[in-house]
Parts: C-alpha cells; sequence; structure tokens
C-alpha cells in the first residue's frame, strides 16, 4: 500500500506536514520530504470524453517517482486518480472539500470526512463520521471478513440452487414423484446451509480479496450439484426398481443427500487443521444431528423416516462413497486453479 498526498496547498506547506507524519512515495528515510508543484505537471487531455492515454501514462511516470504534491486543482486530483488506475492500482481518495468531489467519484474507493462538505459526503462511497484515519484499518477488516466468509456459505447455496433444479427436471422427464417431502428438504438444509452458515459467516477473517468471486465459487458448487443431484436421483430410481415403497425410496433418497450435502460441508469448512478447527467440529455437529434424526423414534416419525434395511443401506453407502470421491475430484481438479485462499 502506498500513500500519497495531494493538497491545493504550498508545496512546501504539504512537504513540512507529510514529512512531519513520514508519508509519501519513494522518499524514504530520515529525509525531509518536498512537495512537487503540482503547476509542472503535464496536462491530461480528454479525448472522446476520455482521458489520453500518453498524457496519464506521462503523469504515471511522474507519479512513481514523487509522492507529495502542492498546488493540486481539483481536475489535476482526478486525473492523478485516473493516471494510479491506468497502472492497475485500486485507488482510494480521501478529502473533505468540494475540490475534492471529482477524484472521490472516480476513485475505487472515495472517504469523505465526517465535517466535509456535504457535495463531498454525497459522491463518497464511506464517509469517516468521526474524521479519524485510524477507523480505515477496521473497516478494511470488516470488508475481508464479509467478502471471504460468504464466499465460504455461497457454495452452499448455489450447490442446492443446482441439484434442485437437477431433480426439478429429471422427476418431470422421467414421471415419477418427487423423492422428498418437504419436511425432508427442512431437515438437510437446516443441517448442511442453514445453521453451518450462521456460523461460517460471522467469525473474523483477514483474508485478502482476490477478484473472481463468481468464478471460484461455481467451478466447484456446479459440479458438486450435479453429483449430489445425480447421486440422489440414482439411489431414488434404483430403490423403487427394487420394489421398495415411496416412503423408503423417499428415506434412501434423504440419507444419501444429507450425506454428500455435509461432505460439500466440510469442504466449504477446510481448513480443518487435523481436527483442531472449530469448523471440524461444526461438521461433525452436523452430522451427529442427522443421525439423530434416524436414532431417534421421535424425530424418525416426524420427519418421515424409516428404518433401512441391508440392501437399502448397501445401495446408500455405494451411492454417497462414489459421491463423495466424485466431489472430492472435482475440487480438488476442477477449482483447485481458482480457489479462494481462504477455502484450501
Amino acid at each position: 500500500m502506498r500513500t500519497i498526498v495531494i493538497s491545493g496547498d504550498d508545496p512546501e506547506t504539504v512537504g513540512a506536514i507529510a514529512t512531519g507524519v513520514r508519508s509519501g512515495g519513494p522518499e524514504q528515510g530520515d529525509s525531509p520530504l518536498v512537495g512537487y508543484d503540482a503547476r509542472q505537471l503535464p496536462a491530461v487531455a480528454d479525448i472522446d470524453g476520455k482521458p489520453d492515454a500518453e498524457s496519464l501514462e506521462a503523469l504515471a511516470q511522474i507519479l512513481d517517482e514523487h509522492g507529495v504534491y502542492g498546488r493540486v486543482r481539483p481536475e489535476q486530483k482526478r486525473a492523478i486518480v485516473h493516471a494510479l488506475q491506468s497502472r492497475g492500482h485500486v485507488v482510494g481518495m480521501t478529502g473533505d472539500g468540494v475540490n475534492d468531489a471529482l477524484a472521490l467519484k472516480d476513485a475505487d474507493l472515495g472517504i469523505a470526512m465526517g465535517n466535509g462538505a456535504p457535495a463531498t459526503k454525497a459522491v463518497a462511497r464511506l464517509v469517516l463520521v468521526d474524521g479519524r484515519f485510524s477507523t480505515l484499518p477496521g473497516v478494511v477488516g470488516q470488508g475481508r471478513r464479509v467478502m471471504a466468509n460468504m464466499e465460504r456459505v455461497a457454495g452452499l447455496f448455489l450447490t442446492k440452487t443446482t441439484y434442485a433444479a437437477l431433480l426439478a427436471v429429471a422427476v418431470v422427464l422421467l414421471a415419477v414423484p418427487y423423492p422428498f417431502l418437504p419436511r425432508h428438504l427442512t431437515l438437510v438444509s437446516s443441517l448442511t446451509i442453514g445453521i453451518p452458515a450462521f456460523f461460517l459467516a460471522l467469525p473474523p477473517n483477514d483474508t485478502r480479496y482476490v477478484p473472481g468471486f463468481l468464478r471460484r465459487v461455481l467451478t466447484y458448487a456446479i459440479p458438486s450439484g450435479v453429483v449430489i443431484g445425480a447421486g440422489v436421483l440414482t439411489a431414488y430410481l434404483v430403490s423403487r426398481g427394487q420394489g421398495d415403497p415411496t416412503v423408503e425410496a423417499r428415506t434412501v433418497a434423504t440419507l444419501v443427500l444429507l450425506a454428500l450435502a455435509l461432505w460439500v460441508l466440510g469442504l466449504a469448512a477446510r481448513p480443518w487443521n487435523h481436527g483442531r478447527s472449530w469448523r471440524f467440529w461444526l461438521v461433525i455437529a452436523m452430522a451427529a444431528c442427522g443421525g439423530g434424526a434416524w436414532a431417534i423414534p421421535f424425530a424418525r416419525d416426524f420427519f418421515a423416516l424409516e428404518l433401512l434395511n441391508g440392501g437399502q443401506l448397501a445401495l446408500a453407502a455405494v451411492v454417497v462413497v462414489v459421491g463423495w470421491v466424485l466431489i472430492e475430484i472435482a475440487f480438488r481438479l476442477i477449482g483447485s486453479r481458482a480457489r479462494h485462499p481462504a477455502i484450501s
């Protein structure tokens, strides 16, 4: 991260203040920082309403060499923002006066002071109510937590969307009863999405945001959803083909869905740190609750589940193991190039 001081005040004044707080660009060490007179900056011409690339490049060259500027006009502040953006930088601009409004509006993140001009606060994306720069690290931390944690849980929701759509189309084409009752989906969704997503979205997470949120999520959510949908449909149709009643076939499908969806939850909860992470125990707790739905007679009756015989359990086990392997392969191979550092 680099700090550049731009001000409309005299360059010597700006340089003295920057020296006091040790701000600036390449100038380091104990030597005083010298303010660059912005009246010597090259003018940035507009061509068809867009900044000229050549003049922006000339301005960017100077910005690489100096970090403190005085006598900067409002349009020059905006040109400085554009020049930095042309080099691929993500630019944040802070200010409180009307002369900062143009640059604040075009910056990637415009930050206005709480006591600033109304026009400046109107175009800013963030207003520091107390006017303290020390608030910004906490803001960055909150943003990183939201983005990284949402990426964890987004895959759970998109996986469900994928397999739900696949099953809806399949049962219509095959003209068979839907493999689940609403209470079955309530059980599975609560244990694999609703409850764990609540906990996964809350903890601190300082993982730096990396562009490509949707692509990364889809690369493992869609293959996982397809595997789950195919596995559930296979177990359900085979069970019905063996002559099992619909209620037992639905129980087999629910067991397969729960086991495969818990594996996807385990992927979202990684890294597990060899069982020392609370996320690992969260997955174990959800699996235990799922087992309790079959083990406790009241819960089994409430969720319309049946105790399965050996053949039905073997069918479910084979489908689940194959599904686990395919999901793991998809996660490691298809998503390995795009996976976010928070999910590894």
